[in-house]
């Protein structure tokens, strides 16, 4: 009877959750909102509907061991360095920063060491889930403070698993001595574990599943991945660790197997099912009663979250030689806690090392920073700009701009290409061999040293802004290329080089089709359509090879929309 009454809340649960998921997107918000709000409608705090609580949230604990066992999957240590110093020393600074801040923020309103610097923990991490989502809702993956954000939240998630052993540590009580022993415990447990599995993995595993008959069977690679994450986080909850961090251990060892590729495919919909069921535990934390009780503290401490996150990592973005609107946007982006800080808490509540009270004010204001997310990801770019120029007015900030090189100031009838990723590269070694001076103008300095060492001239600088383009000497340039992938970028740049010179020519990319009318529409002559000549392309080849011969000829590809 009891599994049925389970059964009957799961469906409640995931049945809410959708409708209030399908809401919360028809007016262009993250379903993850709607989630939210189904727990704290469905909770104790408001109609009080889910009898099982304490078995939802355990299913809840299964929804982010999977998803730290599909972080685990996707991580790597090249896909780190390849996002730059930003992500490896930024985001660590970024942890270590704000949770010794919190952590001291803790101290002086006067609670203990350990749980100042467990408070600092819990709010060190931002939303992976919440922001990823919305920066690829709004196509700003590839932008400057989306490529930020995302180092960041990758090296916050690999974080995550020190932090919990922290916490564990902490909660567990005893001298200084004692905790550092406790935490040198559980590394030893933690490399344990991992020799564990990487023999299984790597060396029983591949004896017992053959590759090719995985790969004719799909339930093989979905049964690998099912036990390993259980079975991982079994064995750490059985060593005293936390089961997440058994499940992350097993998705970063899974992630050099030949089955990779296919467990991250059929584990996606698994993943999706019990991490729903997540943040909808995490609504059903919401205490209502206490918000509205202490909504002063709730209010007081979500402002100074937001604020203080915001400047630690604005600070830290500059330091990487961001310029002041791209850093500040990032530090928008990030100003939330993230879903982790639940995982922390609890394992602070369950060990007594916090009260319920400071439970309840956390959760609720974690609660609230997640619910203004998406208002944080939206309004990031527009905020941070006009930011920038209220700074640069009041003299606290500067445009940025070098002064002109003489071999600058002598160009003339050259191409500007806007941007040095692999579409750039292109267009400047296609205006090499037709012998037409370029100058390439990026934001990435170490994009531009690499470029300067292949003999091309190359500044750092933001095309979008109007002292940049006069310092290329747009006012006598032949055209401007916009290569970056990101249409928002595109289109400021395009933009100010309308205004700055209107007879020039603009050349456009649009990585995506619905994009590529607004650049028309700003003021390019030319936009490429991304996806529409990658389809001629293909089309094109599949005719080749279809019907071989001259009639099967290249389709002449349109140059613009």
């Amino acid at each position: 009877m009891e599994f049925w009454i389970l059964f009957l809340d799961v469906v409640i649960l995931l049945a809410v959750a959708l409708m209030l998921g399908v809401v919360f997107e028809r007016f262009k918000q993250s379903a993850i909102l709607g989630y939210l709000a189904a727990g704290t409608i469905l909770g104790p705090g408001a109609l009080n509907l889910i009898s099982s609580r304490d078995a939802v949230s355990a299913m809840a604990e299964l929804g982010v061991a999977l998803l730290l066992f599909t972080i685990g999957l996707e991580f790597s240590w090249n896909r780190l360095r390849r996002m730059g110093p930003i992500a490896l020393v930024g985001g660590t600074l970024q942890v270590v920063l704000t949770g010794c801040a919190a952590a001291a923020a803790g101290m002086a309103l006067g609670l203990s060491s350990r749980v100042a610097i467990a408070l600092g923990a819990m709010i060190a991490p931002s939303s992976t889930a919440c922001v990823l989502r919305m920066l690829a809702d709004r196509a700003e993956l590839e932008s400057v403070h989306g490529r930020n954000s995302l180092g960041i939240l990758l090296l916050q998630d690999i974080a995550v698993v020190p932090l919990v052993l922290l916490v564990t540590a902490l909660g567990s009580g005893g001298s200084g001595v004692q905790i550092f022993w406790g935490i040198g415990r559980a590394v030893v447990l933690a490399f344990v574990l991992v020799g564990g599995f990487y023999l299984v993995i790597n060396h029983i595993m591949p004896r017992l599943l053959d590759i090719t008959v995985a790969t004719r069977n799909r339930e093989l690679p979905i049964l690998l991945a099912t036990a390993a994450c259980l079975g991982s986080a079994w064995l750490a909850h059985v060593m005293s660790l936390s089961p997440a961090l058994g499940a992350f251990v097993a998705g970063f060892l899974l992630a050099e197997s030949p089955f990779a590729t296919q467990i991250r495919a059929d584990v996606a919909a698994l993943r999706t099912l019990f991490v729903t069921l997540f943040f909808v535990s995490i609504g059903m934390l919401a205490d209502l009663a206490f918000i509205r009780s202490e909504w002063s503290s709730v209010a007081a401490l979500v402002a100074v979250i937001v604020v203080g996150k915001c400047v630690i990592i604005w600070a830290i973005a500059a330091v990487f030689r961001n310029s002041t609107r791209h850093a500040l946007a990032t530090g928008i982006c990030l100003a939330q806690v993230g879903e982790f800080a639940f995982l922390l808490a609890q394992i602070a509540l369950s060990t007594g090392l916090i009260e319920t009270g400071l439970f309840r004010l956390m959760v609720s204001a974690t609660v609230a920073t997640l619910f203004l997310t998406p208002f944080l990801v939206a309004s990031a770019p527009p905020l941070a700009e006009r930011a920038e120029q209220w700074l640069i007015r009041l003299g606290l900030a500067s445009e940025g701009t070098p002064e002109p090189s003489e071999a600058t100031r002598r160009l003339v009838d050259h191409v500007i290409v806007v941007g040095y990723g692999p579409a750039g590269r292109g267009v400047t070694e296609a205006l090499q061999q037709a012998q037409i001076p370029a100058v390439v103008v990026e934001l990435n300095p170490r994009t531009v040293a690499f470029a300067r060492r292949q003999g091309i001239h190359a500044e750092v600088g933001d095309a979008s802004r109007e002292q940049v383009l006069e310092h290329l000497q747009a006012s006598a340039a032949r055209a401007v290329v916009v290569t970056v992938p990101d249409y928002r970028s595109a289109h400021q740049v395009i933009c100010q080089v309308r205004s700055l010179a209107p007879k020039i020519i603009v050349i456009a990319r649009a990585r995506y089709h619905i994009y590529a009318r607004e650049l028309a529409e700003a003021g390019a002559h030319i936009v490429v359509d991304e996806e529409q000549q990658i389809g001629l392309h293909l089309g094109a080849e599949a005719i080749r090879h279809i019907r071989p011969g001259p009639s099967a000829a290249h389709p002449e590809f349109p140059p613009s929309i």
